[in-house]
């Protein structure tokens, strides 16, 4: 019986012979070539040759003994077991027959045996659609040479019996005898000149189907899936990418400060450091991404299931391969019928942050772990913090509650496994190991969006858990207030009829953090300034590009959340003591006695000194709606005074490509001045509807500031007065046919105020969304879910 297979001999049907990883390749050389994949070739060893080389050598029965008694939880006894079975692995020469079958396939990817190769592993148990062996066993890449390679397939055959292979197939409930090794030979890829990465078909976090995750860095993968480096991310439509539309719904500039490359004798690798200007780049183009994406979307319909792809760009032609695919086993695996949503009930003072890996929130006592060596030091419900994890660590990982790493992006190592083990990871935060002090009590949230945060002391939160299918339905719609995209595809989840406040103002608060006049005026702004600007505009052709991106990556991540459904975005509405907050922002704000009623909304969108900023906004709205396709995005403008100031700004906006009604586009207009009200019918001729903001039309209708404690006792949206106008603008808008809905605080607090709204008759209330659960349940007259105390 043959010992190797082919690549292009085998299948999915083969994984009992050559393992996951090996089957999976041949099934996409045989059933995605004609897609335009192209994956490496090469050979694999077989199960047989595995087993046959373990019961010639008597090397099983002597495995099988060491085993017997060696406890999982005792990393000590563990690592000593498993280093002893690996020597004996290591040191023991193949059978005659698999050395020379290798020996001769080897010869055929090359003349007189000089290829490049990566020796891969693949075990019989991998890469199942329920079980992650991420990382479990070795690769060594760059090996060049047959003496090289039969010694690489030795090491490989070894590295079954590392020690978190055998503690994982314990926990997994794998016999150690039924799981055999198969060593995958695969041509290089030039990705030491190129780029490499991992991909999945479906958002890591939230498990949202609609997107494609990539994460990418310069130079040979290994560093990436270590954790070693922050990568490169980029978030990609799936339903824009099948219409031939730009599809990049998200880009995130990682350090990429090392890469992997070949060593210096032409085999083996080294590591180096990447110059500033490249790590400064995003390391693919947005063609390169969006190609990139089509390809693994045709993976996952190939699979019939989400996917996680491992990918390399070859430096020398610009060619993109896929050289792994293996099924996602987390998110595909959870209950897409329960809703669970972690809650802080407070906040700590923030220690150190990172990328959020796991919707969770975790307490305990930090464990500095500086190798692992030191990885008994950890227990039961400690935060593991250590500079990065690799395969070694998971013995103890599973004790941690919580995993917080200095290196690493979303696909790193301890991302993985902390997404397996359902525990939160704060990944990447260049700092954990020096900030965090040993014994220390934190509490690590990835609740709250894309960024993890490591609080000091013990924070209170709570565990909401619903089941989505036996949802009622409402007598009006609810919809959602969202400030931050981060959240977009979480939120997404929760029982909705869409958005009806997307606010930009938190996009530029926190992603640009630039005045956009400082922006429009770069380069002739003060020297800390640009340089400033240089640093948070890094990857992007100019500062004006920058901030339209981030905009339109906003924009388009929230429609792409909840598409089909209506996502109605307000403009800024800055006010000008809150621009001076940005950088710069001193040089170009006003100084205001009261700047509630001062220079904001529509007056600044008119004004000739703003304009050009206002005109960035509109680019980038138009760039979602017509470019990227998602005509859900519906237009809101905020404080407008007068009859005479409402008709210029709409005709402000179809100067920039927003016409009313063109491509659908709908024009809202926030209510939140009593004029608004006592003029609706006159507004309206100019508007498809209104958004009431009851905070301000409260603080206007009543003659207080909001801002003042002095007063705040006064402030009520429940008072009769606004009350009142409310009624107002209700009755308006239904007598016009015009949409009417609230976006204001009031319906998020007072569940008294919800109930009268939908007795008046207004369309929608959109919430904050941990309101919106209790206020559904309410207005459909059922009990609303408590929550688990953590």
């Amino acid at each position: 019986m043959a010992q190797i297979r082919w690549f292009d001999e085998i299948s999915t049907a083969d994984l009992p012979q050559v393992g996951g990883k090996n089957a999976s390749l041949g099934e996409m050389i045989n059933g995605l070539t004609s897609a335009g994949i192209t994956v490496p070739g090469g050979f694999a060893t077989t199960a047989d040759a595995f087993r046959s080389h373990l019961s010639e050598t008597g090397l099983d029965h002597r495995i099988s003994d060491r085993l017997a008694d060696v406890d999982p939880e005792d990393v000590v006894a563990l690592a000593a077991a498993g280093r002893e079975i690996r020597r004996w692995i290591e040191e023991t020469p193949l059978p005659d027959g698999l050395r020379a079958e290798i020996t001769a396939a080897y010869v055929e990817l090359g003349p007189e045996g000089t290829a490049a190769v990566a020796v891969r592993s693949s075990a019989t148990a991998e890469d199942l659609p329920d079980a992650s062996f991420a990382g479990q066993q070795e690769t060594y890449l760059n090996v060049v040479g047959t003496d090289r390679v039969l010694a690489a397939v030795r090491s490989v055959f070894a590295s079954l019996y590392n020690d978190r292979a055998i503690a994982y197939r314990v926990h997994r409930g794998f016999t150690h005898a039924d799981v055999a090794l198969s060593a995958g030979i695969q041509r290089m890829v030039r990705s030491d000149l190129g780029v490499s990465g991992v991909a999945f078909s479906i958002d890591t976090e939230t498990g949202f189907p609609g997107v494609v995750f990539i994460t990418a860095s310069y130079g040979l993968g290994e560093l990436l899936v270590q954790g070693a480096i922050n990568p490169d991310e980029f978030t990609v439509s799936k339903t824009a990418l099948a219409a031939g539309r730009p599809a990049v719904l998200g880009r995130h500039l990682g350090q990429k400060h090392r890469r992997m490359v070949y060593g210096a004798d032409g085999s083996g690798v080294a590591v180096e450091d990447v110059p500033k200007e490249l790590a400064r780049s995003f390391s693919l183009t947005d063609e390169e991404v969006e190609k990139l994406a089509a390809m693994v979307v045709a993976i996952e319909d190939h699979y019939g299931r989400p996917m996680d792809v491992e990918w390399a760009k070859d430096g020398m032609t610009g060619q993109i391969l896929v050289v792994q695919a293996r099924p996602e086993t987390v998110q595909s695996q959870s209950d897409a019928g329960v809703l669970e949503r972690f809650h802080l009930r407070g906040r700590g003072p923030v220690i150190t942050t990172g990328r959020a890996v796991g919707a969770r929130i975790g307490t305990g006592t930090v464990r500095v772990v500086r190798s692992p060596d030191e990885m008994a030091k950890v227990t039961e419900g400690d935060i593991l913090v250590a500079d990065m994890t690799d395969p070694d660590w998971e013995p103890v990982m599973k004790r941690a509650a919580a995993i917080v790493t200095n290196r690493g992006g979303r696909t790193c190592h301890a991302a993985i496994i902390a997404r397996e083990l359902e525990i939160p990871a704060v990944v990447g935060t260049g700092d954990a190991t020096t900030i965090l002090a040993d014994g220390a009590e934190v509490t690590v949230s990835c609740a709250e969006g894309e960024t993890g945060f490591v609080y000091g002391g013990i924070v209170d939160y709570e565990v909401h858990r619903l089941q989505l299918d036996s949802m009622p339905e409402p007598p009006i719609k609810i919809m959602m207030n969202l400030a931050n995209p981060e959240r977009a595809f979480a939120f997404s989840r929760i029982p909705n009829h869409g958005v009806g406040l997307a606010r930009l103002e938190f996009v530029i608060n926190t992603a640009v953090g630039i005045h956009p006049r400082a922006l429009l005026d770069y380069p002739d702004v003060p020297d800390d300034l640009r340089a400033a600007i240089d640093d948070r505009a890094a990857g992007y052709p100019d500062p004006q590009s920058f901030y339209v991106a981030k905009l339109t990556e906003a924009i388009g991540t929230i429609a792409a959340a909840f598409s089909p459904k209506p996502v109605i975005v307000r403009l800024s509405d800055f006010k000008s003591n809150e621009y001076a907050h940005l950088l710069g922002g001193e040089r170009y704000e006003p100084i205001e006695e009261n700047p509630m009623i001062g220079f904001r909304g529509a007056s600044r969108y008119r004004d000739a000194g703003f304009r050009p900023a206002f005109d960035l906004e509109c680019s980038a709205v138009r760039r979602v709606r017509d470019d990227m396709g998602f005509t859900n995005v519906e237009v809101m403008i905020p404080f407008v005074r007068t009859l005479g100031e409402a008709a210029e700004v709409v005709g402000i906006l179809a100067e920039n490509g927003l016409r009313r009604g063109d491509n659908g586009l709908k024009l809202i207009m926030m209510c939140e001045i009593p004029s608004n009200a006592i003029l609706a019918d006159r507004f309206l001729e100019h508007f498809d509807g209104f958004s009431i903001g009851s905070n301000d039309l409260t603080q206007f209708t009543l003659a207080l500031d909001r801002d003042s404690g002095l007063v705040a006792d006064l402030f009520n949206e429940r008072d009769p007065a606004v009350k009142a106008l409310i009624s107002q603008a209700i009755a308006s808008c239904k007598r016009n046919g015009k949409y009417i809905g609230i976006c204001g605080q009031g319906p998020s607090d007072h569940l008294d105020f919800a109930q009268w709204l939908a007795d008046e008759g207004i369309d929608s209330v959109s919430l904050n969304p941990d309101s919106i659960l209790e206020t559904w349940l309410m207005l459909s007259g059922q009990t609303p879910p408590d929550g688990t105390a953590g």
